[in-house]
């Protein structure tokens, strides 16, 4: 499985991620095409696998973003800054793992390959491993805003609209990056600007 999850990682380094094709990672690999359906269900489930190693970055730095974080708001805007550093700086591979439609559920896919290699995910404390292993990136955003309620920042009501209206805006910037619309400075400062302003605007306790 290595063999073809490094030959698919050498090809998104060099050509991109929208390059690879089954029978370029199997000659790269040195196995038949046959061969990589051993290990993969399909074609997107090994890209899933490639572009997580890219993943591995963010999750071994979040610690460094939230070190200061005195609430659960501080920490909810810390992590998403730590999000954004990493993923407009990888958008193709970022919108493949977490817009994709995949014929698994990601949640699967994810704690599939931590299993296999949990390094990639380090130690980190439970709220944020949960976080980390959750299926899609709305369950990962809801997770974060769970603390908030908790710790009376926002009311649970309000929970599901913030989390819609800011993964509208991070999935739109993001597009945008891929698209070659705007840089990378200003799409993390546009971003956290109006996640800032989504969440502070549903604020109760000040």
């Amino acid at each position: 499985m290595s063999y073809f999850i490094d030959a698919a990682a050498k090809i998104i380094e060099e050509e991109g991620i929208q390059s690879i094709t089954i029978r370029k990672v199997a000659d790269i690999a040195g196995y038949n095409s046959a061969t990589l359906y051993n290990y993969f269900k399909n074609l997107d489930h090994l890209i899933f696998f490639a572009a997580m190693r890219y993943v591995k970055e963010y999750s071994l730095n979040l610690h460094r973003f939230i070190e200061n974080s005195e609430n659960a708001l501080e920490r909810h805007l810390a992590i998403w800054n730590c999000f954004c550093h990493y993923s407009f700086n990888k958008p193709e591979i970022y919108y493949a793992i977490f817009f994709a439609k995949l014929d698994n559920s990601l949640e699967n896919y994810v704690e599939e390959y931590y299993k296999l290699f949990p390094e990639d995910l380090g130690k980190q404390p439970k709220d944020i491993s949960t976080m980390l292993l959750k299926h899609d990136i709305y369950d990962r955003s809801t997770t974060l805003l769970e603390g908030c309620v908790d710790e009376g920042f926002i009311k649970e009501d309000d929970k599901d609209d913030i989390n819609e209206m800011t993964l509208l805006v991070y999935q739109g910037i993001l597009q945008k990056i891929i698209n070659k619309k705007i840089n990378y400075s200003d799409a993390i400062d546009k971003t956290m600007k109006y996640i800032t302003q989504i969440i502070k605007s549903y604020t109760i306790k000040k």
